[in-house]
Parts: C-alpha cells; structure tokens; sequence
C-alpha cells in the first residue's frame, strides 16, 4: 500500500513536472531562432549565385555549380549535428555550438564582401578566384556549411522534443508543431528574399551579409534565453556504433541458423534496458542473426546485439528508399535557387516604378505558403482527422507523394516558361518578359515543398528509434543534400553530353548567354525524371510498414495500418525531474 501511495505522489510530481517544461510555451523561442536564422539561410540560398557570378566573377555553370556544391555540402553535415546532439553533447547545446560557427562565418563573408581589395578581378575563365581571395572565400563557405549543417541536424528534433509522443493530446501538438516550425521559418524567408536580398543587390552586398549576421546571432541569444522552459534529452549511445554492431555481429554469424521460436534470440529485461524495447518484426531475417547468441559466449558488444538493436537497424533500413525518392525533387529545388534566379536576371524587373531585385521572386511561394499553412492546419488537418483518425490528418508518406506529383510538374512549366522568355529574348531583347511569369513555377514548387519538407521531417522523427531521433531527422537534409550534389552532376554531365551531339558542338548550360542555351530543355529532362521518381516512390511508399502505437489509424497508399511508437524519452530540465524514476517520459 505504501509502494502504491509512493508511486502516485512520484506521477503527481512527474505531471507537474512535465507541465512546467516544454510544450508550444518551450517551442515559441525555437520558432524565433527558425524564423531568424532561415531570413539569411534562405537569402543565401536565392542571391549567392549572383554573388558567385557578379562579384567573384564565376560563369553561369560555375556560379551554380558553387552554390549547389555549398548547399549540398550544408545539409549533408547536418547528419554531424544529429550524430553529435545523439551521442555526445544534448541538442540544445549542439545547436548553440554550431550556431556560434555559423556567426563566424557569415561574419568573414561580410568582411569580404565590404573590402574590394578582396574581390577577385574578372578573368574570363569559369571561376577568377585565387590566392589569399579563394583561401578567405572557401573557408567562410566551409565554416558556414558546418554551422548551418550542424543547426539544422539538431534545432528540428529539439523542437519536437518538448512533446510527448505517448501523450495522445502531446502527439497531436507534435503533430501540429512541424506545421508552425514551417510557417515560422517561412515567415523569416519572406523577410529575407524581399528586404535582404533587396539590400544585398540593390545596396551593398555587405549590409546583407551583416543583416543576416546580427539576425542570427540574435536567434541564438533567444534559443539561450529559454533554457529554463526546455526538455532536454540526454544523449545515449552511439548510434552509428549500434548500427555498426548489428552489421558486423550478423555477418559474422551469417552461417548460423535462426532458431524457430523469436523468443531464443537475445534480449535484456525491461528493468536493464537503457533504451525501450522495440518488438521482433519478421523483415530483414538476415540481420537477426546479430541476436544469436551462441552457447559458448557471454553477452558482450561485437558478440551479439539485442533484439531491440536490431530492430533500429531495420527501421533505418527501411526508411532508406523513402530517402533515396525524394532526391531528385531537391534537384528541381536546386534548379529554381540558380538556373531560375539568372532567368530572372535578364527578365524585366520593373514593377510599376519599382526595381524587384531577380533573387526576391521567390517570395510568391513563401507567400503561398504563409496562407497554407494557417488554413492547413486550423481547417484540413480537423477534418482529416475526422476521418483518418491521424494526428496529422493524412499520413507522412502521403503528404510526400503529394509534393514529389507537384514537383515534376513545376518543372516541365518552368520549361514552358523559359521557352517564352527565350523567344522574346531573340526577337526584341529590349522588351524581356516580366520576371512574374516565374512565379508560375516558383508558386507550384512552393506547395510541392510545404507538403514534403513537413512530411519527412515528422516521419523521420516518429518512425525513428528513441536514441537516433537527430540522426533519423537528418536523412531530410541528406535527401537535399544530395539532390544538389546531384545537380551538379547532371549539369556537368548534359554539358559533357550535349556537346558532342549538338549541330553547335555547345552544351546544353553553357557560357554566360542564356539565351543561347537550352535550359528549357533541361527543365523538361527533370520533369520526366520526376515522373518517373514518383512512380518508384510509390512502390516504396506502399511498402513500407510503420511502427506500431497505442492507437490505430490509417496509413498511406496501400491502407496498412499506421501506427507510431512513442519512444521513452530521457529528458534532463534545468537539473533533473523530480526522482531518477521519473526521468523516463
């Protein structure tokens, strides 16, 4: 009776607990930092190539190829944050680490671009930077991919750290807070291709620059002003050694037989485990084999793996082709933060009397998405989950589905559009199109993002084990990271090609005149390549079997049942919860 009476005053002091940290109330200075930092991430984004081509005098090709190679390279290090916050430093620490690189970097950049002495002169050549110049250039944009990297690994999974997945009113909130961690990035990428990259083109590239530098130094301040108000999780085991210790235990054991019952394979007690148990799925039966554990050896690490170990495993495996699916729509995305920007360059830019700077169009899907989001969750996401009974109103997967379909057609009327403005270019080059004929495209692909960006972020982090959650939510940013790996590629690739079969003996992309290239040609090339991604997307998508959860609802395109595990969460606030029972969530 006393143990009975002792365990309900400890729920009462967890309860009371959890209600003074994290929630919408923790979330709000998360939103801040999303806001500020992304007004200069995404000015970046959209103004660098003109940076790359105006000021440091890159070519066409070159300028672009720059900036994806640095976007690649960007979100590709955002798998060292969610490596790091997961194994070593908490994320809330993590994210302060890499942020204060970020400062440094976009610090240099300004000093760079404010001296003209550290300007390279114009040479001809595809890129003109060299000496002292390229070791200043490359080290900034080396510094700032790490940071941005390193932020974006480990701010995402921290916000959705202050919700309880085994709350059913807390998992809908999870739910919703990927939505709001959207619109408020938005919001702050709106200020930032209007008034910053306005600044940047149309004043000094160096007042932009520092902009974006006391912004998102002022975002970091915030992020450490709310530490009282935080969950913060205390980082575990390293999650690529288990994952390594699964691959090697059942290689090593590749010869032995499973045994007939699941029950024999190796598994600790509830009481031992650090992290919760994930149940046996009969998927990938090879790897089980790491849980043989065999008669003549002790349990030990690189001798056998827990059941619940190998389960990790599996689950990241089985999220992989959902990666690999979503590559070539950030191909497009790369294409519309450089080939669409200098399409705008020689396009009109006049807005009544009002010079639109080439790299601000971009604001028209922002702005799409500024009204979508508000209406998609307070209006769509009720309804749907009237029907679904989904926290999320539809299904993750589903939500990609719909943004890879709207991606492919963003492309092939990016091609319909540049087609006109070529014409026009060759016929009157005095009169150019308006520069809001890209919006046609800009504005598609903006949903297309809204819907898929939302959905891999909160599928990464539901479906991925307790103990990998950044690491699990980094594969977003490797899907776009080699999505502009994978630009590069395919523009030097069709150069290389298109200039041994055209009558011109000219690359599709090449020189500095767009209209004597083939871009729209190009565009149409991403478009049946899209169209033929989607249709490999679904064969995963209608695959894939998602984690069980204690209440059922529907799930994407086969009508499986989905279901989301909520992973125990250790969690230390200002010191710890209020007893080290209580430390489980």
């Amino acid at each position: 009776m006393a143990d009975q009476e002792a365990t309900t005053e400890e729920q009462k002091l967890l309860a009371q607990w959890k209600r003074r940290k994290g929630g919408f109330r923790a979330s709000m200075f998360i939103f801040v930092l999303s806001a500020l930092d992304n007004m200069g991430f995404v000015a970046n984004m959209v103004s660098l190539v003109l940076y790359f081509y105006m000021v440091m005098h890159f070519d066409l090709s070159s300028s672009a190829n720059t900036l994806t190679n640095f976007m690649g390279s960007t979100f590709l290090l955002s798998l060292v944050g969610g490596f790091i916050s997961d194994t070593y430093l908490n994320r809330f620490t993590t994210c302060l680490l890499f942020g204060s690189l970020e400062v440094l970097a976009l610090t240099m950049l300004t000093v760079q671009a404010g001296s003209d002495h550290l300007h390279p002169d114009a040479c001809g050549k595809s890129s003109c930077v060299k000496g002292g110049i390229a070791f200043m250039f490359y080290t900034s944009l080396c510094l700032m991919a790490l940071g941005i990297g390193g932020v974006r690994g480990s701010m995402t999974p921290f916000g959705a750290d202050q919700f309880d997945e085994k709350d059913q009113i807390e998992a809908k909130a999870l739910a919703s807070f990927f939505n709001w961690l959207l619109l408020s990035s938005t919001l702050g990428a709106i200020t930032g291709v209007t008034g910053v990259v306005w600044v940047s083109t149309q004043r000094a590239w160096h007042w932009g620059f520092f902009i974006i530098t006391i912004a998102s130094s002022i975002g970091f301040v915030i992020l450490a002003l709310g530490k009282p108000f935080y969950r913060i999780k205390i980082p575990g085991d390293s999650p690529t050694l288990r994952i390594a210790q699964v691959i090697v235990v059942a290689f090593k054991n590749r010869k032995l037989s499973l045994p007939e019952s699941q029950e024999e394979l190796y598994e600790i007690s509830d009481k031992d485990a650090a992290v919760e148990k994930i149940a046996h799925t009969n998927q990938m039966r090879s790897l089980d084999k790491a849980a043989i554990l065999q008669d003549n050896l002790k349990p030990q690490p690189w001798k056998v793996c827990t059941v619940t170990q190998v389960e990790e495993v599996k689950i990241l495996t089985r999220m992989l082709p959902i990666v690999a699916s979503t590559i070539i729509m950030n191909t497009c995305l790369a294409q519309l933060q450089t080939f669409s920007v200098q399409q705008g360059n020689v396009m009109n830019l006049k807005l009544g009397s009002f010079t639109v700077p080439a790299a601000s169009i971009p604001v028209i899907p922002l702005i799409f998405i500024s009204i979508l989001v508000p209406l998609y969750e307070l209006f769509f996401v009720p309804f749907a989950r009237k029907i679904t009974h989904h926290p999320s109103g539809i299904t993750h997967l589903q939500r990609v589905g719909v943004g890879l379909v709207l991606s492919s057609i963003s492309m092939a009327v990016a091609g319909i559009i540049e087609v006109k403005r070529k014409d026009q270019g060759r016929k009157d080059p005095s009169k150019p199109i308006s520069l809001f004929w890209l919006s046609f495209q800009y504005g598609i692909f903006g949903i297309a993002d809204m819907f898929t960006l939302v959905g891999l972020l909160e599928f990464f982090y539901r479906e991925s084990p307790a103990n990998m959650k950044s690491l699990s939510t980094s594969l977003t940013w490797l899907s776009m990271s080699l999505g502009y790996f994978l630009s590069t590629v395919f523009v030097n690739v069709i150069n290389a090609i298109t200039k041994r079969i055209t009558p011109s003996k000219q690359g599709w992309l090449h020189g500095f005149d767009l209209n004597q290239n083939n871009l729209n040609l190009f565009y149409w090339f991403l478009a049946i390549l899209s169209t033929l991604n989607f249709f490999n997307y679904l064969y995963w998508a209608s695959r894939y079997k998602y984690k069980s959860e204690e209440s059922n609802s529907s799930t994407g395109f086969n009508g499986l049942v989905e279901m989301h595990l909520g992973a125990k969460q250790d969690w230390e606030a200002n010191g710890e919860p209020p007893t080290h029972r209580d430390r489980e969530i």
